[in-house]
């Protein structure tokens, strides 16, 4: 097994391999090689809405039979830990709760390095991710799915209240989004002394089923920026927040860390703005051509059309044994 200074050498050596443009993935063996943790995205990459891809149990399996530290990093926040931990088993996949970073546990990780206060609330403009896991980690919310149907008076001289106990609006994918939730988000940020804006992720599009792409957190996020012409604080991927709290917790190196998704904006960028190797599988929303494009900014190390191409990894390792006996 490598020690810590020859993964930093690999590390290096893949660095200056990497050019102004992706390679494609033609040495997984290298790369694997070359990093103790990878952390993966979940939608396009391990799986698209319910469905796994294919390949994702044997490369899952591959990579921890050579001792790799596996974690997955979601954008998406409709869901807890636990929520995802009972997915990942669902779809046959032995992980968890503690490999799993979501960006609604990232927006009660954050409120709590801070100190939020006790007597201070949170406004939910999202799903029962973001609510379970800030109720786990003891903060008072309200809104969320119970807004869901809640609609607005807009006769003459109707006021909208508010609570002005709200000291931060937490603002993820929200199926029920309507315009009391944008509104009383409004109120809060705008009228509330030093009320947080949050958004877990701005992520324009997602894929919540198999068959299409479908409209992002980023367009409930956007609404608000447009509203209260504030910029939110970003807790999710590409913003280091999620990085920092993952190598602290594991007590890990950016340097030894392979960054694997399906987005340049917001995975491959996360990667690079720590130093970590990166990876873009196309099975989820980057194609080849967007890519390659030359208004495309973002370059990843390497490309591969999927995660099973790792496998080749174990491939040539059974071959070598082969030779061998």
């Amino acid at each position: 097994m490598h020690g810590p200074i020859s993964l930093c050498h690999d590390f290096e050596s893949l660095c200056t391999e990497a050019t102004a443009s992706a390679s494609l993935l033609t040495n997984p063996a290298k790369l694997i090689d070359s990093v103790e943790t990878f952390l993966f995205d979940c939608d396009g990459v391990i799986w698209r809405g319910d469905v796994l891809i294919d390949g994702v149990p044997e490369t899952v399996e591959m990579l921890r039979s050579k001792g790799k530290r596996l974690i997955f990093v979601t954008n998406n926040s409709t869901k807890s830990r636990k929520q995802y931990g009972k997915k990942f088993e669902m779809l046959g996949l032995d992980v968890t709760e503690e490999e799993i970073f979501s960006s609604s546990f990232a927006a009660a990780a954050y409120l709590m390095s801070i100190n939020f206060p006790s007597h201070k609330k949170v406004y939910v403009v999202g799903e029962s991710g973001i609510q379970l896991e800030l109720k786990q980690a003891g903060i008072n919310y309200l809104g969320g799915p119970e807004d869901g149907d809640k609609r607005i008076d807009l006769s003459p001289g109707q006021l909208m209240q508010h609570d002005p106990d709200v000291a931060a609006v937490v603002v993820g994918f929200d199926r029920y989004i309507n315009y009391y939730k944008l509104q009383y988000a409004t109120l809060c940020i705008r009228e509330n002394p030093g009320c947080m804006f949050i958004a877990t992720n701005c992520d324009s599009v997602a894929h919540f089923t198999e068959c299409q792409e479908w409209a992002g957190g980023g367009c409930m996020v956007g609404a608000i920026k447009g509203s209260t012409q504030r910029e939110p604080l970003v807790v999710g991927k590409p913003s280091t927040f999620m990085m920092d709290h993952v190598t602290s917790k594991f007590n890990i190196k950016t340097s030894q860390i392979c960054m694997v998704g399906d987005r340049l904006d917001t995975d491959i960028l996360f990667g690079q703005n720590e130093g970590c190797a990166t990876l873009l599988v196309l099975s989820g929303v980057t194609t080849l051509e967007t890519l390659q494009s030359a208004d495309n900014k973002i370059q990843p190390h390497y490309y591969t059309p999927t995660i099973s191409e790792l496998l080749a990894a174990k491939d040539l390792a059974n071959g070598l044994h082969s030779s061998l006996l």
